[in-house]
């Protein structure tokens, strides 16, 4: 069975999108060039998972987007909890906050607009329960090393597009080869225990130790 034929069957067989996730979904397809950017339902699902089962206070995202992940995160996400969300584009800081401002769970998000590279030097030391990295590729290694520098012992990094549409197998571009360095990076990183998983375009799970 192809990948396309299972992966809609899982989303026919797992939590369904919110109304307003839909839209930002729908929106996204239909204004930007690179909708593909957009996170999915498979991976908000697992996202959300993860933060049902660890309970987080303050979540850190590399990469806003439209605001999907962010709000379906912030879906989750307990009422006092906060979701600090970094990007660099202000018409997608803009209308990400256009649909926050559509939800119940407005409040706990808070966009940081600009270079993620210099907002993430601004936020202290064993600061983040949770960090969702998924901004441009370039720039994976210096998230990665950065966050692991935020985050708290116990939580959880996830970072998408992690097997760059099966590219990392014979790393030509140079997007695929950083990809590919980070996950060995990550792999002998005894800092952390660690999964990489075939969810969409390859969702890295680590647990800092």
């Amino acid at each position: 069975m192809e990948k396309k034929s299972i992966d809609q069957y899982c989303k026919e067989h797992s939590f369904t999108e919110s109304k307003l996730l839909k839209e930002i979904k729908e929106y996204t397809i239909k204004n930007e060039e690179v909708p593909a950017m957009i996170s999915g339902p498979l991976v908000i699902n697992t996202l959300k998972t993860i933060i049902k089962l660890s309970n987080p206070q303050l979540i850190l995202e590399i990469g806003t987007f439209t605001g999907y992940s962010a709000l379906g995160m912030a879906e989750a996400l307990k009422n006092k909890g906060e979701i600090y969300t970094c990007e660099l584009c202000p018409i997608h800081a803009k209308t990400a906050q256009r649909f926050f401002n559509k939800s119940e769970h407005k409040d706990k998000i808070i966009i940081y607009i600009g270079s993620a590279i210099k907002t993430l030097e601004t936020f202290s030391v064993n600061s983040f329960d949770f960090i969702f990295i998924d901004a441009d590729k370039i720039n994976y290694i210096n998230y990665y090393k950065r966050s692991m520098v935020l985050l708290k012992r116990g939580g959880v990094i996830v970072l998408d597009n992690m097997l760059w549409s099966g590219d990392v197998l014979n790393p030509i571009s140079k997007e695929s080869k950083i990809l590919d360095d980070l996950n060995k990076i990550i792999n002998n990183d005894d800092r952390v225990i660690n999964t990489l998983l075939p969810i969409r375009d390859g969702l890295m799970i680590c647990i800092k130790k």
